[in-house]
């Protein structure tokens, strides 16, 4: 296992997870492994301290009486990982806590970035928030400059927060170096007695996040003393946490400390309860102490002391033992292959990576539905794991992700549980029942029960013939179902490695966890990887990397420096550097470590002016060159990461971290590399065979021999198809494959067999389809629109792309038709296919390989100008034919127009909204037209009267070329798929995918007719001015078909609400796929069952010049709201995005060219009702699902004061179930800009639904300093006309006035003029007074169900929350 610098004891190392609890104990050089269940109260209370005294009795050659507590004196170091913390996060059984806030931002959490976790769900499920009680404190600071600046007036102050002097002056230095303006000091009693109402009502634990508390921590330290003085048992401050921007992250994360710290603190003081002697540091320090060393494994993959341990830091704490343990144990630091982590449990899957000699950290990671902002090792968890249930639906293999847990647990359990990927490894031969422990049965000693898997197996093969009459065997639907789970697994590691710019064909790939062993082989070929490392304790290498791990101490400060390659901002950085190295080693020592055994690694949190995009680089290591030049390494890693770097821009520095590293044990086995080297190969001898089994294998049943791992001697080779076993787990080597036994390691070598993987031998005429290629090429389709999203969204440079994801990605048949969209944003859903098709028969015959196609105009296909659409053709090996396109729309955040944003709220005219193109070339034969771009986007808008061109021509260039790049990643990915399945078998499946969504649409319609007994549906609502928008839908039941006809509906207007129509086909098929309310494919085959009639020269399909720019946002929802309407299926949502932009400069024509700056925003409100939910607070609905930008950074950015962003209490209409409330937002502005709101709903209130009250509307002021004026001082000041101004005791007499803006508005406001926002609320379901039909939902409702799909999923989820 490694040595100690200090050994005189046992050494334990133990994994607490959620079914079993894995310990490693090592004495005098001889390791025991030890396996028992995390729950088992009949016979132990506590799994590790069982464990521990199992291990004790072993090396103490006596057995210790359960409960005797044990001696600490025999024990040298305890060190654990647990998921206590996670599981009180999972099951929500933390600590009773209150959130103290400041003023204003009390429903920060409730909020949170507004968007919502499923695009799909009209029940919209937010994760709960973590505190009972709020506590708002009258404090406020702000930020004294603003980042988007173009002067760049920085303010300069001596006095710095944390001294005395802040009590007297207004302008103070933060931590972070930026000027903070104080704007209303705290009182004390105040807070007293604000908190003693909380302590009274018996609440003991308080998380404190106040505004800008990262860099000027006074306030929050006032609110702890007071606290302490109270006597709270538990007090989480944001600033001694984590320090750095973003208030909702930090209130999260200091929520979760202060909810999950006290149960953890319990379970310690439980567990040392059980020795005899102290457990940590200071009692193994102290002169003659008995103690041992107890020491927690926290998330970021170091040990910390046991008295340190708190839940912030607990989160991934088992997880990330396992981490350390591949990281440790097969990566050799002078090969350098980077390694790539599989760790497949139970209920889920981990991967994560390590390379480049360090772990891979990020600082927001959401779990269980709580967004954490700490360093945390990169761990992907899917929710694909052997306890993940089997599912045929919609003539599709599913997989996950829900699992049968431990209890009933998968049907070979013998608890009657459902069909599960353990079934079906277990039926195929790949699970060996004998080498199982026997726990299962009534009297838990029999073992794994294969006719119960092959029962639940046969059922499925049933449901497969009924419904698509495909007669499989047992064999194929068992192994169809494994594929399909594998498939599951590989997207989120493609993610972890090529999201970063890794390829992952150059990896090894490290598997552990009990079913690891099982998929390893299947996954490294679907990653083209060639060797699969598995560690001799691969089953509880967890455990055993808690021993190999090293005690961490992280600290971390704010800054916000310009990068200077040398002078004065490097020293000052290098001091702060020194001065956090100080508080760390000192922190070390603490805990028993010498200063020879303390190393540092030194960080600068790093990005471009004007992004939010940072990233964290460590001190460069260069021999004898300049280690201080932390610049050109954030460019070389930024070019490597995201494939461009930004020359012209400034770098900012955001945080300064250390983490300090006591070395406690080393690894001392030779690395794999080393004994590959030296390995002396032999073929297994026939004796050791322990058995053989029939095994499944692709093609059919094998005969495969069966070996015992401990009897293989080092250096022995085994040529696959084979098994190899222990007690814990089982490896499979599929035909093909070889193993060699190591020392340390198992190690696979995959050489793919001939034939083996020969999926392109289709043939040709008639052909069937299968339903397992089927949900494989699901899989692949919408894998590949992914890629192209995470291509696009590293690539690009602006803020509205990188950041709030306001874009969409997707790949089309060779006529145009959507064969997969990723769910980005739901307006473009099916007006991208309408823009591919239009360009596909302009260009028909003169395109080629390498040209792309640009438009934007409402025409051809786009949905507003902002919205710029990349088309590229794909063609056949010969280049004569195009076989698919590759397509890519993202919102740029300026493209001229009359005003800054290019959102103009009273636009009359198309050409008043920017540049508008109809069909140009932007790349021909791969070179990119930058001068035509310039003169479409910069120079032809500015001749129109009154109108500048884009206000942001390089950001519009960079986003175009990460558009262009994104379109060639879809198209290598097609190209590659081709090449794997053959020209003719992804075409026929592009073809079987859409007429799978069709299929489904044609259900649903047959349902919904039955449901209104044949009768036509319809529904009318109105614009906010008066244009009503009329829908009848007839339904032919026997053929599953509709008509939408919009007969009736209003005129075009000589405004900017008309819609394109495209957008109603987005409706349209976002609508569907709402009601269907299961996982389909969502292509083109969705909209075959639907015959759309929209009425020519109305709103809904406007002229070549009408203004757009609001039917995007605005009518697209309202459309929506109909189709709804129609089909009973809610209540209203606000029905409106609430468009907010301001700013000022441009290059109107015949004036001077101002510098200046944009800003665009879209604001959340309520969702509607229904029969079986309430309506959400604060959340995008439909068309939209766009993210707020945080409210620090917002004030960072721009010359504002966020006075209030809160829940519109009582907005949402009243019912049987209520809707969800809207928001207020109030924004002071700090300079003159002009100001423009484009929204919706202030006229017309959102509908209730089924004798549900219609939602309030929302409201839109303008709060304004006007001269005070009455009849008296007017009459003086005519008849004065003489006197001077300053003489008139009443002329500067100012009143505030509230001003109603109405729903579409532009004002130049002034500083210190406000707007505020009141958006509308979501309409009620049922008649007030009925009781709640909610429970019949809660009988089916799972409380995890948001967050099921691990954190992959909710990684996926949020990359799609655009």
């Amino acid at each position: 296992m490694g040595t100690s610098p200090k050994d005189r004891g046992i050494r334990i190392a133990i994994d607490r997870g959620g079914t079993f609890t894995d310990c490693v104990g090592n004495y005098g050089g001889e390791d025991v492994v030890i396996k028992l269940l995390s729950e088992d109260p009949a016979n132990y209370k506590d799994a590790p301290l069982e464990g521990i005294r199992r291990i004790m009795s072993h090396f103490l050659k006596h057995e210790i009486p359960r409960g005797e507590p044990l001696d600490t004196a025999q024990i040298d170091s305890i060190r654990m990982g647990t998921t206590v913390a996670t599981n009180a996060l999972l099951e929500r059984k933390g600590e009773t806590i209150a959130m103290v806030v400041t003023r204003g931002f009390k429903d920060c959490l409730v909020i949170g970035n507004q968007s919502r976790p499923k695009i799909f769900d009209l029940a919209i499920q937010k994760p709960e928030v973590l505190y009972s009680a709020v506590v708002e404190v009258d404090e406020r600071v702000t930020l004294e400059d603003y980042a988007e600046d173009p002067e760049r007036h920085l303010t300069k102050v001596d006095v710095k927060a944390g001294t005395a002097e802040t009590a007297t002056s207004d302008l103070v230095m933060g931590l972070s170096g930026e000027t903070v303006r104080i704007l209303q000091r705290p009182e004390k009693e105040v807070i007293r007695r604000q908190l003693r109402q909380v302590f009274d009502s018996g609440i003991r634990s308080i998380a404190v996040c106040l505004m800008h508390a990262y860099t000027f921590p006074d306030h929050e330290a006032l609110v702890g003393e007071v606290a302490r003085e109270i006597g709270f048992g538990h007090i989480s401050l944001s600033h001694e946490l984590m320090p750095m921007i973003k208030l909702v992250s930090r209130a999260t994360s200091v929520c979760a400390d202060a909810y999950l710290t006290p149960a953890i603190k319990k379970y310690i003081s439980g567990f040392q309860e059980g020795f005899v002697g102290g457990l940590g540091s200071r009692s193994a320090n102290e002169k003659g102490g008995r103690g041992a060393r107890c020491e927690f494994m926290q998330s970021d993959g170091g040990l910390v002391d046991v008295e340190k341990f708190t839940g912030l830091k607990a989160i991934l704490s088992g997880p990330a033992g396992g981490v350390v343990g591949y990281a440790i144990t097969s990566y050799d630091e002078k090969t350098n292959i980077p390694v790539i982590g599989f760790d497949m449990g139970g209920t889920s899957t981990d991967v994560s990576r390590y390379g480049e000699g360090r772990y891979d950290h990020t600082f927001e990671t959401t779990t269980a539905g709580v967004t954490i902002q700490s360093p945390q090792l990169d761990i992907n968890t899917v929710a694909a794991g052997g306890g993940s249930m089997l599912f045929f639906r919609n003539g599709l293999f599913v997989v996950g992700p829900d699992s049968a847990g431990a209890h009933p647990g998968p049907a070979c359990y013998r608890k009657g549980g459902p069909a599960t990927v353990t079934d079906a490894n277990l039926y195929l031969g790949r699970l060996l029942p004998e080498f199982f422990p026997k726990i299962f049965g009534k009297n838990e000693d029999e073992g794994l029960d294969v006719e119960a898997s092959k029962k639940v197996l046969q059922e499925l093969a049933d449901q497969i013939k009924r419904e698509t009459g495909k007669d499989m065997d047992i064999d194929e639907v068992a192994y169809g179902f494994l594929t399909v789970a594998n498939e599951a697994m590989t997207r989120p590691i493609r993610s972890i490695t090529e999201a970063k710019g890794h390829d992952s064909s150059k990896h090894r790939l490290a598997t552990f966890g009990g079913a690891g062993g099982q998929h390893a082989v299947a996954i490294a070929e679907a990653l083209g990887i060639k060797q699969i490392l598995v560690h001799r304790y691969s089953s509880v290498l967890s455990a055993y990397g808690m021993a190999l791990a090293d005690v961490v101490d992280e600290r971390q400060e704010p800054d916000s420096k310009v990068w200077q390659d040398d002078g004065e901002v490097v020293d000052q950085l290098k001091a702060k550097m020194e001065s956090l190295k100080v508080k760390s080693r000192q922190a070390l020592r603490d805990q028993g470590f010498e200063d020879d055994q303390i190393v540092f690694e030194e960080y600068l949190n790093m990005r471009y002016r004007g992004t939010e995009s940072t990233l964290m680089i460590i001190k460069p290591n260069n021999d004898g060159g300049n280690d201080w030049d932390f610049g050109k390494a954030f460019v070389d890693h930024h070019r490597y990461e995201f494939g461009f770097t930004l020359d012209e821009r400034d770098i900012i520095i955001d945080d300064v971290r250390v983490r300090g590293i006591g070395k406690s044990f080393r690894y001392e086995e030779m690395s794999v590399d080393e004994q590959l080297k030296t390995a002396s190969r032999q073929e297994v001898l026939p004796e050791k065979k322990h058995s053989e089994a029939k095994v499944f294998f692709q093609g059919g049943r094998l005969d495969t021999p069966i070996y015992k791992l401990g009897g293989l001697s080092v250096g022995t080779v085994i040529t696959g198809p084979a098994m190899l076993a222990d007690g814990t787990q089982t490896i499979v080597v599929t035909p093909g494959s070889t193993a060699l036994v190591l020392d340390t390691h198992v190690v696979i070598d995959i050489q793919r067999a001939a034939g083996e993987k020969d999926k392109s031998s289709a043939t040709s005429g008639e052909r069937e389809v299968d339903p397992i290629t089927l949900s494989i090429f699901g899989h692949r389709f919408m894998a590949i629109a992914e890629q192209m999203g995470r291509a696009l969204q590293k690539t690009s440079v602006s803020t509205n792309v990188k950041e709030r994801l306001d874009f969409s990605c997707a790949i089309f048949d060779h006529t145009g038709g959507l064969v997969a969209n990723a769910p980005h944003l739901p307006v473009h859903l099916g007006s991208m296919s309408t823009c591919v098709r239009r360009q596909a028969e302009i260009w028909k015959g003169k395109l080629r390989k390498g040209d792309v196609i640009i438009s934007n105009h409402p025409s051809y296909g786009g949905t507003h100008l902002p919205d710029i659409t990349l088309v590229m053709p794909a063609f056949n090996k010969a280049g004569d034919k195009i076989l698919f396109y590759a397509a890519s729309r993202a919102h740029h955040a300026d493209i001229g127009g009359i005003t800054a944003g290019s959102m103009p709220p009273h636009s009359r005219e198309l050409y008043q909204e920017g540049a508008a193109i109809k069909s140009e070339k932007l790349v021909s034969a791969g070179k990119f037209d930058e001068e035509r771009v310039t003169e479409l986007l910069y120079k032809e808008p500015a001749q129109y009267p009154g109108c500048s061109g884009t206000r942001c021509l390089a950001d519009n260039i960079n986003d175009l070329r990460a558009q262009v790049s994104a379109n060639q990643k879809g198209i290598s990915l097609i190209e590659t798929l081709i090449a794997e399945y053959g020209e003719e078998t992804v075409q026929f499946y592009m073809v079987a995918i859409q007429n799978n969504a069709e299929l489904q649409v044609r259900n649903l319609l047959r349902t919904v007719s039955k449901r209104f007994e044949g009768k036509d549906l319809s529904a009318v609502d109105f614009m906010d001015d008066g244009s009503p928008i009329r829908l009848r839908i007839t339904i032919d039941s026997d053929k599953g078909e509709a008509v939408f006809d919009f007969e009736g509906t209003g005129p075009e207007v000589y405004g900017n609400i008309n819609a394109p129509e495209a957008v109603s086909y987005s409706a349209i098929i976002y609508t569907l796929r709402c009601m269907i309310s299961e996982d389909i494919p969502l292509n083109q085959g969705c909209l075959k069952p639907i015959t759309v009639k929209i009425p020519p020269k109305s709103l809904l399909s406007p002229s070549d010049n009408a203004a757009v720019v609001g039917g995007n946002v605005l009518t697209s929802q309202r459309v929506t709201d109909v189709i709804f309407k129609a089909f009973e299926a809610c209540a209203a949502s606000q029905g409106d995005c609430n468009n907010l932009t301001f700013g000022f400069g441009g290059n109107v024509t015949g004036e001077t060219e101002v510098r200046g700056f944009g800003y665009y925003e879209t604001i959340a409100g309520g969702s509607g009702a229904g029969s079986y939910w309430e309506g959400t607070d604060g959340v995008h609905t439909h068309m939209t699902n766009t993210r707020i930008t945080d409210s620090e950074v917002f004030e960072r950015r721009y010359p504002i004061l966020l006075r209030e962003f809160s829940i519109r209490k009582g907005s949402g209409g009243k019912g049987q179930h209520r809707g969800g409330d809207g928001v207020v937002r109030d924004i002071e502005f700090r300079i003159p800009v002009q100001v423009s709101i484009l929204s919706e709903r202030r006229v017309y209130r959102p509908y209730g639904m089924a004798g549900g009250e219609d939602a309030e509307c929302g409201l839109n002021l303008w709060v304004r300093k006007v001269q005070k004026a009455s009849w008296e001082t007017s009459l003086r000041r005519l008849q004065n006309q003489g006197i001077d101004q300053e003489q008139d005791p009443e002329a500067e007499e100012f009143e505030e006035r509230f001003i109603n803006l109405g729903a579409k508005n532009s004002a130049p406001m002034k500083a210190g003029d406000r707007i505020i926002i009141n958006t509308p609320g979501g309409g009620g379901w049922g008649k007030v007074g009925e009781e709640p039909a909610l429970k019949e939902r809660s009988a089916k409702a799972d409380p995890t169900q948001a967050w099921k799909k691990g954190s992959h999923g909710v990684r996926e989820d949020t990359a799609l929350q655009a």
